[in-house]
């Protein structure tokens, strides 16, 4: 299968990422539970790629009206963490799995409030087709997010939460991205080359409370010139869901 040129070199360096490129805290030894994310890239017009999110739904007892990508919990019958996600997003906005080819997955990211150890799954989406709220009363909306938008200084922010927690965050087509997606994003763009010069000064504050707090982050690598740090979002979800957001 040939891939768009702009796959390289996201797909070399993201194959070959390890945890310490997200974030300074590793997943425990033991413990922990298993999930795994969609990170799913396509494209709607040939060389401008996009990024499949959903939003949650705004009566949600937790995480109420964030972005997030498409996953969840490993169910035992999960042979992998790309069937984990690739089942989730089937579940969730109704994505054919046969349209999606898993190219690799990142590192482990360890949320502590809700002791999920979750892989991304990098994907390439090569037939697209329309993508839906299979569970309104979950998903309230689903969007593809254009790389062109993402990496756009003007839709580049970072945000702090009324705990005092500061992480990277997007905010594109209506959405505030932020938290563990908006930090995977952010490393992703990193590697990909796509980064444009933005302003990490500028930091909105978030709303009291948008969600449970977030336990803080350990310290992270010396950040390059210009961007935030993924890390900074991976302890941003909450303790009771099988979602895995924010």
């Amino acid at each position: 299968m040939e891939l768009p040129g702009w796959w390289e070199p996201l797909l070399t360096r993201a194959g070959s990422a390890r945890t310490e490129d997200f974030t300074t805290m590793r997943p425990p030894a033991s413990g922990g539970r298993p999930s795994a994310v969609l990170v799913l890239l396509g494209e709607e017009r040939p060389g401008e790629p996009d990024l499949l999110v959903l939003q949650r739904a705004a009566t949600m007892r937790n995480h109420a009206g964030q972005p997030a990508f498409p996953g969840g919990a490993a169910d035992p019958d999960d042979r992998d963490p790309a069937a984990t996600a690739l089942r989730e997003a089937n579940e969730e906005v109704g994505l054919d799995p046969a349209t999606a080819t898993v190219l690799t997955t990142l590192p482990e990211l360890y949320i502590p409030v809700s002791r999920f150890v979750v892989t991304p799954v990098l994907a390439w989406w090569h037939a697209p087709h329309p993508v839906h709220p299979r569970q309104p009363e979950e998903v309230a909306h689903v969007a593809r997010l254009p790389i062109a938008e993402l990496v756009d200084p003007d839709n580049r922010m970072r945000v702090r939460h009324p705990s005092g927690w500061i992480g990277p965050a997007f905010q594109v087509r209506g959405m505030l991205v932020w938290g563990f997606t908006a930090g995977v994003i952010s490393a992703l763009l990193d590697m990909a080359g796509w980064s444009r010069p933005w302003r990490p000064g500028r930091i909105m504050e978030l709303p009291d409370p948008p969600m449970p707090d977030p336990e803080p982050a350990l310290p992270d690598p010396p950040l390059p010139r210009g961007s935030a740090s993924a890390a900074e979002a991976t302890a941003s979800a909450p303790a009771a869901s099988d979602e895995v957001v924010s």
